[in-house]
């Protein structure tokens, strides 16, 4: 453990000399015995901090919210594959839609908190709002795509939505 606080060596070179031991060493016991002090350490951590508790939930309910938009972009035709032997790209391709969303809504969120800053308003409430929502986004409408390239005016989104005093 010394080795690797001091950047002696690295975790594979640990690895494979202790795979290469027989099965039970002691070496090997005595890693297993720290990792099981360091999980106790955490879980009794863990019972006595609610901030911990609360922190952990956030970041669970975030890969939840995470999924359930994945799950919401894949249900296209009604959550039926069209083709049989392409489901690794049907999921690559509702994990970049996903992406794509968050980044969109990252970007109006991060214009609506410098929005709100240059303004001088309280920008607590928006920290609070996730970049995970598709509640504004349209899965199952006609989209069409013109020749010529549109850029999105994320000035105008912002002002509008400040005329609905979503903002404010």
């Amino acid at each position: 453990m010394l080795s690797l606080a001091v950047n002696t060596t690295t975790q594979s070179i640990i690895i494979g000399k202790l795979s290469a031991y027989a099965r039970k060493n002691k070496t090997k016991r005595a890693l297993w015995e720290y990792d099981n002090i360091i999980r106790s350490l955490y879980f009794l951590d863990y019972i006595d901090s609610p901030p911990l508790r609360r922190n952990v939930q956030k970041a669970l309910n975030r890969g939840e919210s995470y999924h359930k938009l994945r799950k919401a972009v894949s249900f296209a035709n009604f959550g039926k594959l069209r083709f049989k032997n392409d489901q690794h790209i049907w999921g690559e391709c509702s994990r970049l839609l996903s992406n794509c969303i968050i980044y969109y809504n990252a970007s109006i969120l991060s214009n609506m908190l410098a929005y709100r800053e240059t303004k001088g308003l309280d920008s607590d409430v928006m920290k609070q709002i996730s970049p995970v929502a598709w509640q504004h986004i349209n899965f199952y409408g006609r989209y069409e795509f013109n020749i010529q390239q549109e850029s999105v005016d994320m000035e105008a989104i912002i002002q509008e939505l400040a005329q609905l005093n979503v903002i404010t």
